[in-house]
């Protein structure tokens, strides 16, 4: 049985264009978000979903050719695609990001700083976590 070709991307979204200054300081976030979230794909500990979508965010309105560029990307273009059809995250990053937080959380509950802020970090990754896996999934 010959295989299926996989479906098209959708559309990259288009937006209107803002002036000058704010296109270049939303082309500079959006570079740093992306070697921050490279960096995070390699670093135990920092997120990249969170770094790719800033950077998403920025691109889709400061350059055109850099938002296309992510939206096709191998990698990234997923989490973009994703988030753009009704904020879904996949399993595998709320994964991730699940074992990843309690990771950072058991590393601040040993460390040698004050009980309250380790609680506090704590109790603020709970909440994201919660947020995150109510997020919708995308179909298959």
């Amino acid at each position: 049985m010959p295989q299926q070709p996989p479906p098209p991307l959708p559309p990259v979204p288009e937006r209107p264009a803002l002036p000058a200054a704010a296109r270049w300081l939303l082309m500079l976030f959006a570079v740093l978000c992306l070697v921050m979230g490279v960096i995070g794909v390699i670093v135990p500990g920092l997120p990249s979903t969170v770094f790719i979508l800033m950077a998403g965010w920025a691109a889709a309105r400061s350059s055109p050719r850099l938002h296309a560029w992510l939206w096709r990307h191998p990698l990234f273009g997923s989490m973009l695609r994703n988030w753009a059809d009704g904020g879904r995250v996949s399993r595998h990053a709320k994964w991730s990001a699940t074992f990843l937080m309690a990771l950072c959380a058991a590393i601040l509950l040993v460390a040698s700083i004050p009980r309250w802020a380790s609680i506090t970090a704590a109790a603020c990754m709970a909440c994201v976590l919660t947020w995150l896996w109510l997020r919708p999934e995308p179909g298959r």
